[in-house]
């Protein structure tokens, strides 16, 4: 398979263009011929003219690649090696949606031919590619899993946001159903990832390590969650702490935030599902998720109690949030906390603007049906700046005292800022 692909004899199609699949794309058309493949037409159109529609890669990066992008199923039989990198949500009861994956697989059943290749890289639950994915790929082609094609599976670890480690530049995992699929994935994968290739010794193994990388993210932040609401009612400083407790060699500085995005706040569950559905009702994992989940209202609570305390009724007071992203410096709004922020000051009467240089107001009001302005207004009771943007770094106190009125409020979700000398500020941060 890699020598025809680097022949240019045979094509790689990657399915599902979004964070994941468009930046892999155009890594590998530097070394083989590509066909991008998503249902989104707009999308489409939009990658064909040089624009990446999540706002991630520049145009440039668009040049001198050879890949063509479609929205057509006919255009994609001529591949051979298939990678799948659609989203893998979880819905409103936090059970995995594997909508978009398993529709994947059905499309690819319908084009694949003996020989073909496929690789997974959305994020699932150990066994999900053999016992979800695999079953309808033959159902829909009438080819037999190993005999007449082979399936692998190469965790994404995209890091969006991020211009100092691309795509080629993050290690990848990779997998294979049998020695030959794996040697083969591994190969081709090479190609493309200069950082270098860890073979894992089965496709679950490689599921399980994607999954335990987020996991462990998502715990070690909701301690540190739990220990910023216990060290507020002692009423000591939770970044002080860390800061003091770093100082020994083996402590490692995780930091109280909120918790979204289509990771950290999303595979943990696609855990607990493959636990369940083995009969094991996971503790640890479940008590970080419930922590984590749980700290909007939290800081909610916090603030309605110190526009109390200082004088303000809450029904008559205005909130702006700075930042509506999942993470700094980017446009993505995938599971955004801040929204469910908004939604619980909103429960309390509270009046709340939110603003963001990267969000799309549309697309923010679309997903949350939460209104968002293009900029703030000057008359604030309170300000909750929830994203540590680049542009937001520079900020000092008396800009945001401008936009406030008397006794304002000044939440640093980031911890962004240092304490201000001025006590006619009132400061706090997890």
């Amino acid at each position: 398979m890699y020598k025809e692909l680097k022949n240019r004899e045979y094509k790689i199609c990657v399915v599902g263009l979004g964070y994941v699949g468009l930046p892999l794309a155009l890594e590998f058309a530097k070394y083989f011929d590509v066909i991008g493949f998503d249902i989104n037409k707009a999308r489409v159109e939009l990658m064909k003219k040089g624009i990446d529609p999540s706002e991630e890669l520049e145009s440039k990066e668009f040049e001198d690649k050879s890949i063509v992008y479609t929205s057509d199923i006919e255009d994609i039989k001529e591949a051979k090696f298939y990678i799948v990198g659609v989203p893998t949500p979880v819905d409103e009861h936090a059970v995995p949606d594997l909508r978009p994956l398993l529709s994947a697989s059905e499309t690819i059943g319908k084009v694949i031919k003996k020989g073909d290749y496929v690789v997974y890289e959305s994020t699932v639950y150990p066994g999900s590619t053999e016992e979800d994915c695999v079953p309808l790929i033959e159902k829909f082609s009438g080819l037999s899993f190993c005999t007449d094609f082979k399936v692998g599976y190469s965790p994404e670890r995209i890091n969006p946001g991020d211009k100092e480690r691309p795509v080629h530049k993050i290690l990848k995992i990779v997998s294979g159903c049998d020695k030959e699929s794996a040697d083969e994935i591994e190969k081709v994968y090479a190609e493309a990832i200069t950082a270098g290739i860890y073979k894992a010794s089965s496709i679950k193994v490689a599921e399980a390590a994607k999954i335990i990388e987020n996991t462990q993210r998502d715990l070690n932040i909701s301690l540190m969650n739990e220990l910023s609401i216990i060290f507020d009612k002692i009423g000591i400083d939770t970044m002080e702490v860390i800061e003091a407790a770093a100082t020994k060699w083996n402590f490692i500085k995780f930091y109280p935030g909120l918790v979204g995005g289509h990771c950290i706040g999303v595979d943990p569950y696609y855990l607990v599902y493959k636990a369940k559905q083995l009969g094991y009702d996971p503790q640890v994992i479940l008590s970080g998720r419930r922590i984590n989940d749980g700290m909007p209202a939290y800081v909610a609570k916090k603030l309605v109690q110190t526009l109390i305390q200082n004088g303000k009724n809450p029904k008559e007071s205005k909130v702006l949030i700075m930042g509506v992203t999942f993470k700094e410096n980017v446009s993505d709004i995938r599971n955004s906390k801040i929204a469910n922020l908004a939604q619980e000051l909103i429960d309390y009467s509270v009046e709340v603007d939110l603003v963001d240089p990267y969000a799309s107001p549309e697309d923010f009001h679309h997903e949350y049906k939460i209104k968002m302005k293009t900029k703030n207004d000057k008359d604030y009771d309170a300000i909750i700046v929830a994203v540590n943007h680049n542009k937001y770094k520079d900020l000092d106190f008396a800009f945001f005292k401008s936009i406030m009125k008397n006794n304002p409020v000044l939440f640093d979700l980031k911890a962004i800022y240092r304490y201000p000398e001025d006590k006619s500020l009132t400061y706090w941060r997890l």
